[in-house]
């Protein structure tokens, strides 16, 4: 892929399996279908001509041959290791401008992501803070150039992981608009 890309990082939507803190507030056959709703949603708003659009997905084998994802969409395995290293390796997979997201973030529209792409026209890599100290998006004008400490330390699912990352990140980072992820039912009535 050399045309700008977007990375979609999906689960295979299986109670117990998918937002399980969602899941101890509203069941976990609840957060499953949540989550199976939000991605198709997603993944229907997100689509546009500007971008091609790939899905990490997870688990591996059966991620790859679920139906649950789009026909159309190219997939490539999460695989083995922290959050850093899956999303490392999925951004090491193309060759042009990209961006990577989680796809339990409700308010993400296609002008957040275009926005996204515009700040790597400057930038050699980009991020999109939230409010719990986390992030929505990560970015990089040059994925196959990843430095070698990208991710490294990053204290996951944390209020310090957006801090942690940016000094792992290539200079300069651009920053986008904040946005919010869903991991309690707290966040859904926001979204």
């Amino acid at each position: 892929m050399r045309r700008q890309t977007l990375i979609v990082m999906v689960k295979e939507p299986r109670p117990g399996r998918v937002k399980t803190r969602l899941g101890r507030d509203i069941g976990m056959v609840g957060a499953a279908w949540w989550y199976r709703h939000q991605c198709r949603r997603l993944l229907r708003q997100l689509r546009d001509p500007r971008w091609d659009i790939a899905l990490a997905v997870s688990p591996d084998r059966e991620g790859l041959a679920s139906r649950v994802w789009p026909d159309d969409v190219f997939r490539i395995p999460q695989g083995k290791g922290n959050l850093g290293k899956r999303m490392a390796r999925a951004l090491s997979i193309t060759k042009g401008p990209s961006v990577l997201i989680g796809s339990d973030v409700p308010g993400v529209r296609r002008g957040n992501i275009a926005d996204a792409f515009r700040g790597l026209g400057s930038s050699a890599s980009v991020i999109g803070p939230a409010p719990d100290g986390g992030y929505w998006l990560v970015g990089l004008k040059h994925p196959s150039r990843l430095p070698k400490n990208l991710f490294c330390d990053v204290r996951w699912s944390t209020e310090h992981a957006l801090e942690d990352t940016m000094p792992t990140l290539p200079k300069p980072v651009w920053k986008t608009g904040m946005l919010s992820d869903v991991d309690t039912v707290a966040d859904l009535k926001g979204a």
